[in-house]
């Protein structure tokens, strides 16, 4: 039973023949006679009957079509309902991010909306997974924000949107009094025999070193692995080893001891990005402190330039 089908048996109730009913709704008589059918078979009592060239409701589905109306004013409310959370501009908007695009973004996204009694409340939280698991958190969140490499495969796009923030670069890190620490640039060739801090496996930090290690032809000796940037500072700070940081992002992380220096030769670029699902995008709300991010981003992105 569907409620186009109730909505044709409605109709007949209403206008008295098939013709009638196909003419408001704008389809075939054929197309009616069909549904009508398709309907019956859901019920042993009949529905409908001939009289003479006509067919009308028999009782029972006289009862039916009232039903049908109730229905279809509650799907109509239904409806109504949703159009009118989708355009609110308040309500709850949850927000997941890695730890270095948290500490980021987190403190100027809700900055954006204090005292605006008319703007989403958003929740923020932290999830710091391996690029593949990031997808699967659109389905506890709203917005979810998201690294992957450049030149690593796309984000799926069955069942889900991504909206790109920045194309962030990650920049070689090193102590002050590291005989590297005064160049302009580096290379591959210059870093790889160098002991390293980096991150776990399947985070942006180790795809850039795994890179390293291909274009200069030699194993890079990592030492450390941390996630967390600003602890990779504090190591590389007390020197002995590299790291790597993004250049936006881990802004929050003290460099008085250390240097940040553009890495050539290989693509050290990740994206940030928002991933949803389709109908949360659907939502003013969520609209809203999506363009929210992206001027934060944008500004942290100006200043880090």
């Amino acid at each position: 039973m569907e409620l186009h089908q109730l909505q044709i048996l409605r109709e007949l109730g209403a206008l008295g023949s098939v013709t009638a009913v196909a003419d408001a709704l704008r389809v075939t008589p054929s197309a009616v006679s069909q549904q009508l059918t398709a309907l019956q078979r859901g019920f042993p009592t009949p529905l409908t009957k001939k009289q003479g060239r006509t067919l009308s409701l028999t009782p029972a589905g006289a009862v039916l079509a009232a039903a049908a109306t109730e229905a279809i004013d509650a799907m109509a409310a239904a409806r109504h309902a949703v159009e009118e959370f989708e355009d609110s501009p308040t309500g709850v908007v949850s927000v997941s991010g890695f730890h270095s695009v948290g500490q980021a973004l987190f403190g100027p996204l809700l900055r954006e909306f204090t005292g605006d009694a008319s703007a989403p409340s958003v929740q923020v939280t932290d999830e710091d997974v391996a690029q593949s698991e990031f997808p699967a958190l659109t389905a506890r969140y709203d917005l979810v924000l998201a690294h992957r490499m450049e030149h690593s495969a796309p984000w799926p796009t069955a069942g889900m949107r991504s909206l790109t923030l920045v194309r962030e670069p990650l920049d070689v890190a090193l102590s002050k009094s590291h005989p590297l620490s005064t160049r302009s640039s580096l290379i591959p060739a210059d870093v790889a025999g160098e002991r390293w801090v980096t991150s776990r496996i399947g985070y942006s930090p180790d795809d850039v070193l795994r890179a390293v290690s291909a274009v200069a032809n030699r194993p890079v000796e990592i030492h450390h692995r941390i996630n967390d940037y600003g602890a990779v500072s504090a190591v590389v700070a007390a020197g002995g080893v590299l790291g790597m940081l993004p250049r936006y992002t881990s802004r929050s992380v003290d460099d008085r001891d250390i240097v940040r220096i553009p890495l050539e030769g290989v693509s050290t670029h990740r994206m940030i990005d928002v991933l949803a699902r389709p109908e949360n995008l659907r939502r003013r709300s969520v609209r809203t402190v999506v363009e929210a991010l992206r001027r934060v981003m944008t500004r942290l992105s100006e200043d880090g330039s």
